[in-house]
């Protein structure tokens, strides 16, 4: 087929503005799949994506439209909406020209959209404006076009309205999609390149690439070679996604699909990398993508019902199939050996524990999640730390610095005050304001990621009664006046509940960690000092108490000395228990140090 009869488009939106439910219309229209086989999202295939709503993955689909007697290839590409999952969307739109700007009718532009479509910017898709959920009560179609003019500069005319869940309106889309949206360019005569933007592990195929033939053609029994690797192989099958893996016998230039080419090692595929032909390679590899940039890190321990080994092989499957997560081995004191994670954002985290305790049936300990921060030491060299437990000595540091990110909050103007205290609190910074209409605005703050990452996004939808919407994007480190924070438990220091925190929140934040460790920690048979020090320098203490143990209650009367004599045999085993007695602390108690409110 012709380059001029193919678009290579993504849907990108805010949360929740019907990504997913579009995807479905589109394939019924163009007759991609028998009615008799339709459910709802489609290309969302995780039981996880079906629960929670929401998409995880970018998905690939190929679809078939005829317009005026000539038949046009339609190459889809489903991403997620959700601010953890920003890498997804931003190696989706790699392999894309055009891209559909989706806003809820009823909502209007949201904070995600405007991150969303800078990005598209960036990757030079052109843009085509949607206007959702029209057929809703509370749709204002006129008022959510004005918005995508005045904060995203696209022409409010040329917005599209449509209701993706009636299906109203998708035929004029699908038009618009062929007729504005640009071709990818004719590169058949050149030497062979395709770029992987995404891969999955399967049990009995090895890992299945999915491309985007950027040049060339790659065909069935072809000798491929990676780029980035170097490794050859021969491939077995290619095949597009119609949406399930229909098997072609070739891929031409500007198409996309998936190769699968007997590739058993995980660590041999990486997003990102170039695929050409064996004989006659390309001579440069294409531009791949940035590195993702971890911003929460975690540690992770077996429990009780899972051994080491198998926790790495679980690690492993998950990393090819997510490529913006990380993991390396950790040792603790307290909790013995497990693995260091570095993810997204803390959605990005729960998904992947849920995703571990799922797919491997294995059950894991949690430790509180952390920011990494840049340490300048005092020879001027620069380290990066993901745990506050490899912080070195403060003689040795001459300061350390914290992630900032960019942060736009975008909210109705009766609920701002409440928001603008909230950021206060947190250490974030005013930038500017800008109002999007009447009755919404925008805020832009510059604020300490370890400050927002864990329950800001839980208040900010408090306060706003569940209207406000946040994204945020890192743009630096900053020095601050950071100290770390240990917690003593049975004066052994767990270095997985230390903290790194701002000097004028030190103490009080530590006095309310261990008031709440007090709580989550059950008691022992001995009592339990929990301490917070700073330095070495002890500044609160809480004590859980022992059990109560009545060893007089077989004593009837007699001689007082009987007693005594009872009373000091206990406190000397209590003594003994004390030096020998482990302290198990349960997951709960990881997780309470990060609860905020107060009690």
């Amino acid at each position: 087929m012709s380059t001029e009869h193919i678009r290579n488009f993504s849907i990108v939106a805010h949360i929740d503005h019907g990504k997913s439910t579009l995807a479905d219309r589109l394939l019924e229209k163009t007759g991609a799949i028998d009615p008799r086989n339709r459910k709802e999202q489609m290309l969302d295939d995780m039981d996880l994506e079906r629960e929670r709503g929401i998409t995880i993955k970018a998905s690939a689909v190929t679809m078939n439209y005829t317009l005026k007697g000539k038949t046009y290839m339609l190459n889809l590409i489903d991403t997620p909406g959700h601010v953890d999952f920003h890498y997804e969307v931003s190696r989706a739109l790699t392999a894309c020209e055009g891209a559909l700007l989706v806003v809820d009718a009823s909502q209007g532009v949201e904070a995600q959209t405007v991150a969303n479509a800078y990005l598209a910017v960036e990757n030079g898709c052109e843009i085509l404006g949607v206007i959702n959920k029209i057929d809703l009560p509370a749709a204002q179609p006129e008022v959510a076009a004005e918005e995508m003019e005045h904060v995203l500069g696209l022409d409010g005319s040329e917005c599209i309205p449509i209701s993706a869940k009636t299906g109203q309106n998708v035929e004029t889309l699908l038009e618009a999609i062929v007729t504005k949206l640009p071709p990818p360019p004719d590169k058949t005569d050149e030497p062979t390149a395709a770029l992987i933007f995404d891969s999955h592990a399967d049990d009995y195929r090895g890992v299945i690439c999915y491309v985007r033939v950027v040049a060339g053609v790659l065909s069935l029994k072809q000798k491929i070679k990676f780029m980035g690797s170097g490794r050859a192989y021969t491939i077995t099958e290619l095949g597009k996604f119609c949406p399930q893996m229909t098997p072609v016998s070739q891929l031409a230039s500007g198409e996309v699909g998936y190769v699968i080419a007997n590739i058993r090692e995980l660590v041999d595929v990486r997003v990102g990398d170039t695929i050409t032909d064996f004989g006659n390679p390309a001579e440069k590899p294409l531009p791949g993508y940035e590195p993702p940039m971890q911003m929460v890190f975690s540690d992770f321990y077996p429990g009780a019902m899972t051994d080491y080994p198998k926790l790495r092989t679980a690690f492993e499957k998950l990393a090819i199939n997510d490529a913006s997560f990380t993991f390396a081995p950790q040792n603790s004191q307290a909790l013995g050996f497990g693995f260091r994670c570095g993810f997204l954002g803390l959605l990005h985290m729960e998904i992947v524990q849920e995703r571990l305790e799922r797919e491997n049936d294995i059950d894991v300990v949690q430790t509180a999640p952390t920011v990494s921060y840049e340490i300048l030491m005092s020879d001027g060299t620069i380290k990066r730390i993901d745990s506050p437990s490899e912080l070195p000595d403060r003689s040795i540091i001459a300061e350390i610095r914290e992630p900032f990110v960019k942060l736009e909050i975008i909210t109705s103007s009766d609920s701002l005050g409440g928001l603008m205290k909230l950021a206060d609190e947190r250490r974030c910074k005013l930038i500017k304001t800008e109002y999007l209409g009447p009755t919404r605005v925008m805020l832009e703050y510059k604020a300490p990621l370890a400050e927002i990452v864990y329950d800001f996004y839980d208040l900010l939808k408090g306060i706003s009664h569940g209207y406000a919407t946040m994204d945020y994007e890192f743009i630096g480190f900053e020095a601050g006046e950071l100290v770390k924070i240990d917690i003593l438990v049975n004066k052994i220091a767990v270095e997985a509940l230390s903290l790194i925190v701002h000097r004028s929140n030190a103490e009080y934040r530590g006095r309310k960690m261990i008031i709440k460790l007090r709580k989550a920690i059950p008691k022992h048979q001995f009592e339990i000092p929990l301490q917070v020090a700073i330095g070495g320098k002890i500044i609160a203490r809480e004590t859980i108490k022992s059990y109560r143990k009545d060893v007089l209650a077989k004593l009837y009367g007699g001689d007082v000395t009987r007693k005594m004599k009872l009373l000091k045999k206990q406190k000397e085993g209590k003594k003994r228990m004390k030096s020998i007695g482990q302290v198990n602390i349960p997951q709960e108690a990881f997780m309470s140090i990060l609860d905020t409110s107060e009690d």
